[in-house]
């Protein structure tokens, strides 16, 4: 049991420092303009998931709580 306790708080460290990075890459898209070296274009990436979800209808919707919550839990 150990083991999985050490993996989950991989998981959860490795999805914050995600995290942390999709932040930066969004300010800094907005500062610059552009995409970001090693970080793409993040702001590009969030408008296209953004406009798939509303496309999408309800599944959209249901897709997007699923990410809040995601996102929301600590």
């Amino acid at each position: 049991m150990d083991i999985l306790k050490k993996a989950k708080s991989f998981m959860r460290e490795a999805t914050e420092l995600g995290i942390l990075l999709a932040a930066l890459g969004i300010v800094m898209g907005i500062l610059t303009g552009s995409s970001v070296p090693f970080l793409g274009n993040i702001v590009g990436n969030i408008t296209d998931l953004v406009r798939s979800l509303g496309d999408s209808g309800l599944v959209g919707l249901f897709s997007l709580g699923i990410i809040a919550w995601v996102f929301a839990r600590k």
